[in-house]
């Protein structure tokens, strides 16, 4: 490539995500193959038809009556989606639109819409949930908003989803064609009806709010997961939302306090909803912590196995559970809980229950491992926290759990965080000197 061609990139390279500076540098890249005379005219081609999807943030500005739609204009591209959350919108440009956007002062960053991936019959036992329901502790009255494929109306969940989104395909009743926010939905609060009450999330009477921003193949893009986040903000006193759980990420490319991502859950953190995110399923390695997991407000929920077993003796850190440290050296995962062989709710006729048949447990159930499992049941467990005191900030909240876990000896805590969550101890209904 030419370098006067590129020269706008490099003067505004501070307003480039890394996936946004490799995408427009390569609308410049020269064409293999191709013969020197007709290098100019394919280049045109693919720059004038090539289009990436991107955020644009815009910088906070005293006009009032400024709006993005304008900003958009100047740069002859349409808005996909407006994200006030994060002073943002989301787009698809060509190069010479990008070039636009970057010279203008109003643009404070322009990030690339990545893809956004899905990441209880022991594991409520595990995190010593069982002893808090003969104390009426189970949630009732908490309401936890689910970020994820959807939430089908499991019997087990009968009556309790209170509220549904879906920006997918904007239905208005709740269903889950990918099953897999149905199975973190029953994490969370399963009450075990159609199992005899043996597959039962922690807090077995919550409420849950179903919030559909991944299709049915467990994907979607950045800015709808963003777009969900601010839709919970908005409905947090209409509906009562005290907690949010995202089993879902993706690869972390940059620093927390520039990650779009990162930037919504604080702000939904700040809000005083308590934000519950999966750690990621590309361990053993180290450094493999996803966004917004790398946030260091938000709880980062690792996965042990705990061997379908009660006893803690043979539990260990699950192989795929993501490891630290983060992106900026920061310590994660936060917290540990079950995620290995999670026996919680089946969607019928959804994806995953057609893709493994084999995962079927009777008909009403459904097998699977991942942090996407073991994030949902920490979700659980601080639902009851909530539950037993409904006064706790999400940082409180936070340090209840990371203060009473039982850490493994000799564990690095960029692997273990503060340990396995201990709900009885975090609750005060155990001495806490006691745990170790």
């Amino acid at each position: 490539m030419i370098f006067h061609e590129v020269n706008w990139i490099r003067s505004n390279i501070d307003k480039f995500c890394p996936q946004v500076k490799k995408a427009a540098l390569e609308w410049y890249r020269p064409f293999k193959y191709v013969p020197y005379f007709l290098q100019k005219l394919f280049k045109y081609i693919k720059q004038r038809w090539r289009k990436i999807p991107v955020i644009v943030q815009v910088e906070e500005t005293r006009d009032k009556t400024f709006s993005v739609k304008e900003l958009a204009n100047t740069a002859k591209c349409s808005v996909h989606r407006e994200l006030p959350l994060i002073n943002s919108f989301s787009t698809k440009i060509c190069a010479s639109q990008m070039e636009l956007l970057a010279q203008n002062k109003l643009v404070k960053k322009i990030w690339y819409d990545r893809e956004v991936k899905a990441v209880l019959d022991v594991a409520s036992p595990t995190v010593q949930s069982p002893p808090l329901w003969e104390k009426g502790i189970t949630g009732k009255g908490i309401i936890v908003a689910v970020l994820d494929t959807g939430i089908y109306e499991h019997p087990d969940l009968s009556g309790r989803i209170v509220g549904f989104k879906d920006f997918i395909n904007q239905k208005t009743q709740p269903y889950d064609d990918n099953g897999h926010g149905t199975h973190v939905a029953g994490n969370i609060g399963s009450n075990g009806s159609q199992s005899s009450y043996e597959y039962r999330g922690p807090a077995s009477e919550a409420s849950l709010v179903g919030i559909k921003v991944l299709n049915k193949m467990g994907a979607g893009q950045l800015s709808t997961v963003i777009e969900g986040i601010q839709w919970c903000i908005d409905n947090k006193e209409s509906l009562g939302i005290r907690v949010l759980s995202m089993s879902l990420g993706s690869t972390a490319t940059e620093s927390y306090i520039d990650d779009p991502a990162c930037q919504a859950v604080e702000k939904a953190w700040s809000n005083g909803i308590v934000v519950c995110v999966a750690a990621g399923n590309e361990g053993p390695q180290s450094n493999t912590i996803i966004s917004p997991g790398i946030d260091p407000l938000v709880i980062t929920v690792g996965a042990i196995d705990d061997n379908d077993s009660i006893s803690p003796d043979d539990d260990q850190v699950a192989s795929f559970s993501s490891r630290g440290p983060t992106i900026d050296g920061l310590i994660k995962p936060d917290i540990l809980s079950p995620g290995v062989n999670i026996i919680s709710l089946r969607s019928p006729g959804s994806t995953l229950d057609k893709q493994d048949k084999e995962s079927r447990v009777g008909d009403w159930y459904f097998s699977l491992s991942g942090t996407s499992m073991a994030t949902p049941v920490c979700s659980g467990v601080v639902t009851q926290i909530l539950q037993s005191d409904g006064s706790l900030t999400p940082d409180q909240v936070k340090k209840r759990l990371m203060d009473t876990a039982k850490a493994f000896d000799n564990l690095d805590p960029n692997i273990q965080g503060a340990g396995v969550i201990d709900a009885q101890k975090a609750i005060g209904l155990v001495n806490n000197k006691e745990r170790n």
